[in-house]
């Protein structure tokens, strides 16, 4: 308890200057009820913990640990998010005022990028082509697969009611916590440590994620997800499902190798190699299929937007500049960038032979090279958002859930009298 004590307070010591200081207006109102949430998380711990101190046991909902995560799942999630989306409905999203944005650029360019598929066949536009100097919001910088969670807008909206329902946080939302149940599906149903869901869900960074954006939240959704049909042994379900992730954002790409690699070792009594067959078939068929037809559209544009855009080569440079440690390197010029890129190789190398001398011999621990992987990754590149870090820390809850689900598989049955 004196670690969920801790925990509140440190997310209440970041939603409250979010809440004064932030220059987007989502932000602030997410920092608003973000800020009571995590007061009521620190209230109720610190109550909890003086009552074990005197030898107290408080009984029902009010004595559970969970009523902080409750609080943070109703107060900085569902309800803020509702009201930026009614909020959105005042038409202020295009105009170049964060102040005023309801709803993070992210939202607006995968929606546009659904319309752009339905009408011409891809979600990228020439950014050479439109008779204007190009901004950073005319990219759509995600695999096709992204533009899914902007087909409802674009099939059903146009009327309040509509563009309400049809928001794309509305999609996210929907996908990750189907991720969620289809993962401890696959898994029995474990109880999932207070830990994890502290970590995973309740951080800040997972429920300002939830309320003002939303997609990174339904692709590491879908990332548990393949590791759980990896868990499992299902390797072709693994593959399939890591395609479309691997296609909504290439960020994530390393993880195939580790599944792979788990995938091989999984049955522990020689390597699968029909099982990798199968993972690696699904994997790059549906990946094929899923990008072929979008890039033979328009090469040019599929390039710029997918590959140049975000690795700081295109006709725009991409803002993504949080000041993270590849970040700051990086600034120091050309032998800062040159500095960068090789501890990303670094990291790179280390992790493979991470995989070859200690292969992942269960789901939490391809899980954790996953988490571990993509966060040096975060991390080093010059390029990236500190939002990213959503992504290891998710898989750190991932990582807990699926030590514990493997800790009741492995328990010997009770014996009956």
């Amino acid at each position: 308890m004196r670690w969920d004590l801790g925990f509140y307070l440190a997310c209440l010591a970041f939603a409250l200057p979010t809440a004064l200081k932030s220059e987007f207006y989502g932000y602030r109102v997410w920092g608003n009820f973000a800020t009571v949430a995590y007061a009521l998380g620190a209230l109720h711990s610190g109550w909890l913990l003086l009552s074990a101190r005197a030898g107290r046991t408080p009984r029902g909902l009010l004595g559970s640990r969970w009523c902080g995560i409750a609080a943070v799942a109703l107060l900085a999630m569902i309800l803020p998010l509702l009201l930026l989306v009614i909020r959105r409905l005042t038409g202020v999203d295009w105009l170049i005022t964060p102040v005023s944005w309801a709803a993070q650029p992210e939202v607006w360019v995968i929606e546009r990028s659904a319309d752009l598929l339905l009408h011409h066949g891809t979600p990228y536009v020439d950014v050479t082509a439109l008779g204007r100097a190009p901004v950073v919001n005319d990219y759509t910088p995600y695999g096709p697969v992204m533009a899914v969670f902007g087909l409802p807008r674009a099939l059903f909206g146009g009327t309040p009611l509509g563009d309400a329902l049809t928001d794309a946080r509305w999609m996210f939302a929907l996908a990750a916590v189907a991720c969620v149940l289809g993962t401890l599906k696959l898994l029995n149903w474990p109880k999932v440590p207070v830990g994890a869901a502290q970590v995973a869900l309740a951080c800040p960074l997972t429920a300002l994620t939830w309320a003002v954006a939303g997609p990174d939240l339904a692709i590491v959704g879908l990332l548990v997800l393949a590791c759980a049909l990896a868990a499992t042994g299902r390797a072709a379900w693994a593959g399939l499902v890591l395609a479309l992730v691997v296609s909504a954002k290439l960020i994530v790409a390393p993880a195939a190798a580790v599944l792979a690699v788990f995938v091989l070792v999984r049955r522990g009594n020689g390597p699968d190699w029909a099982a990798v067959g199968r993972f690696a078939s699904a994997l790059v068929a549906t990946t094929a299929a899923l990008h072929l037809p979008v890039y033979l559209v328009d090469p040019a544009a599929f390039v710029e937007h997918v590959f140049r855009f975000p690795l700081g080569m295109g006709v725009v440079r991409s803002p993504a500049a949080s000041p993270l440690p590849g970040h700051l390197i990086a600034e120091l010029g050309p032998v800062g960038q040159v500095a960068a890129f090789a501890l990303v190789g670094a990291a790179a190398v280390a992790m493979v032979i991470w995989l070859v001398r200690r292969p992942p011999a269960n789901g939490s621990g391809a899980v954790l090279r996953i988490a571990v992987g993509l966060g040096a990754l975060i991390l080093l590149t010059p390029a990236t958002r500190y939002g990213y870090l959503v992504y290891p820390l998710v898989l750190l809850g991932a990582y807990l859930t699926f030590r514990a689900a493997e800790a009741s598989t492995a328990r010997p049955p009770r014996s009956s009298s």
